[in-house]
């Protein structure tokens, strides 16, 4: 079955919100890499989703505030802290586009534990920061889970902000416009559908990348160039339903 469209907005939410969150001071980074070398790293059921004949491997730094459970508000310590993730991009049997995390660094324990305890998720407690100085940003991550050696999986991130974006690209579009996550969970490939505002998306000089993250998700050698793409938006608000079978 051919993918479905890729949309700025987002189609009806299914079923009830099981969670809501805000995504704030987001850096995109992607680098553009073959097919073939992500294929092995998604779960069974799903395939890399493509832009003129290659995917990507992306580098996403934010804020996490203040999650929340169905209609209750959000936590604003527990669910507030630094994220930074690395994800690919997949596509189901169905057609459905989403992304696929390789790892997701967070530095509240709680929601660590919750996530990788029920949706089998690969967060990673980690010692994080973000700051702001004008319109630079520096996002800094280092790992602190036990046995993790003398070097542990770190990134120090600075993106500067150079002007907004009105009119984004198809794969400006493909890279952040993402409805879904595909994952495993109970020996099933499933798929967890998420609503939020178009992004308001800025274009970005790419200041440090200075990291391990990816190389340890699987991906060594992806970061030694430049990236090919570097984005910035100030945030959204998200909604998820629940996991279904994909």
């Amino acid at each position: 079955m051919l993918p479905e469209p890729v949309t700025a907005d987002p189609p009806p939410l299914p079923g009830r919100t099981l969670m809501t969150q805000s995504w704030l001071d987001a850096a995109f980074l992607h680098w553009a890499v073959e097919p073939a070398a992500v294929a092995p790293l998604l779960p069974a059921g799903v395939v890399p989703d493509v832009f003129d004949g290659v995917t990507y491997v992306g580098l996403i730094a934010f804020r996490m505030h203040r999650i929340g459970w169905g209609p209750l508000p959000g936590m604003p310590y527990l669910g507030s802290f630094p994220e930074t993730n690395v994800r690919l991009y997949s596509v189901d049997a169905a057609g459905r586009r989403g992304v696929v995390f390789r790892s997701l660094e967070a530095s509240r324990l709680l929601p660590v534990a919750t996530a990788r305890l029920f949706f089998r998720l690969p967060y990673r407690w980690a010692q994080m920061s973000v700051h702001r100085f004008g319109d630079d940003y520096w996002y800094t991550s280092r790992r602190r889970e036990p046995r993790q050696g003398p070097n542990p999986p770190r990134s120090r991130l600075g993106v500067r902000v150079t002007s907004a974006l009105e009119a984004p690209s198809p794969l400006e579009h493909f890279l952040t416009a993402r409805w879904r996550l595909h994952f495993s969970l109970a020996a099933r490939t499933v798929h967890m559908p998420n609503s939020h505002p178009r992004w308001p998306l800025l274009r970005a000089e790419l200041l440090a990348c200075d990291e391990t993250l990816v190389a340890a998700a699987g991906l060594p050698g992806v970061t030694s160039r430049p990236p090919d793409s570097v984005l910035f938006s100030p945030g959204v608000d998200v909604r998820f339903s629940g996991p279904a079978t994909a």
